[in-house]
């Protein structure tokens, strides 16, 4: 059987043009994203009126507010260091190791608060236990709630006695049980059929079922995912204090109102040893229920330069 060189070398030549041609095209396609983008991000810094020439104005004054963050003294033979005795007065002065514990207790007592609405709207929210479409009332309920920031619920709060730990706390529990209840359904979708089937052939109701099919598959997770959730509401418990819930968050405020740069850099302290120190028992928690050292063991280090990207994110959740 004959082959035409011919004919394959056209297909081949057309071939290579359509790749080019499809390559020119997803070119011109990122240019394209990339320069949307770009319009968008333009757009963005003239609605939040971003602009270098204040940022040059306001310099010196921010300059000045850095030394009072970092103020420095001298030591034995003129050499100069952090003063740390000015944060360790205004620590002990203002007794923000106590300041500390309302805020560890507001994310504490607000994770325990919404644990069981989440674990009520997170298993009825799955398919696994009730059926499409009605599953969806409560995955909405999960969906509204997440949808405001537990800051908001806070200021919902306010009639039922101000901005004060106590609603700070109903608003981590509330906010808990959205964002908690999504993390429980996501979970049950997951689990393995077989089991399932196991209990049933045993002839268990349905509740059974739930209970010794599927939510036994789930116990590892689900304590994983509450003292993950735990750590975002300490972060939540320190901004809920910025609008006047106390705790840490309050004393901030306060000195950040009176212009008292060292004070403030004190209490970031405090908050930094606070946060981090329950981010370190949460994690390794989570590493040992589930048998993984590595997985979930991060240095001091990390956890330190992930911090405030970490507090910006838990202030919106």
């Amino acid at each position: 059987m004959s082959v035409d060189t011919d004919d394959v070398s056209d297909r081949v030549t057309e071939r290579l043009g359509d790749l080019k041609r499809m390559k020119r095209i997803r070119r011109f396609g990122m240019l394209l994203v990339v320069a949307l983008v770009g319009v968008l991000f333009n757009l963005a810094l003239d609605q939040v009126g971003f602009s270098i020439g204040e940022i040059i104005y306001y310099w010196p004054s921010f300059r000045e507010a850095l030394g009072q963050f970092f103020p420095t003294t001298t030591y034995v033979g003129g050499l100069v260091f952090l003063d740390f005795d000015a944060y360790w007065a205004f620590i002990v002065e203002r007794g923000l190791f106590g300041k500390a514990i309302i805020t560890l207790s507001m994310g504490f007592a607000g994770t325990l608060l919404g644990l069981p609405g989440a674990l009520l709207l997170g298993v009825l929210g799955s398919e696994r236990v009730t059926p499409f479409p009605f599953n969806f009332i409560f995955r909405g309920m999960m969906s509204t709630i997440r949808a405001i920031p537990a800051l908001v619920w806070a200021l919902i709060y306010i009639p039922l006695g101000g901005v004060t730990p106590f609603t700070a706390t109903l608003a981590i529990g509330t906010d808990t049980m959205g964002n908690l209840g999504r993390l429980f359904t996501d979970a049950l979708e997951e689990v393995e059929t077989g089991p399932i089937e196991a209990i049933e052939s045993t002839g268990a109701d349905r509740r059974q079922t739930i209970v010794f099919g599927m939510l036994s598959q789930v116990v590892t997770p689900f304590i994983a995912w509450t003292m993950y959730i735990l750590e975002i509401n300490v972060r939540i418990a320190v901004t809920m204090g910025l609008i006047g819930g106390g705790g840490l968050g309050y004393v901030l405020s306060t000195e950040r109102g009176l212009f008292h740069y060292t004070n403030m850099m004190a209490t970031i302290l405090v908050i930094l040893v606070l946060v981090i120190s329950v981010e370190m028992i949460s994690q390794r928690t989570r590493s040992y229920i589930r048998a993984d050292d590595d997985a979930e063991t991060k240095g001091l280090l990390q956890l330190l330069t992930e911090f405030p990207q970490r507090m910006a994110e838990s202030m919106w959740r």
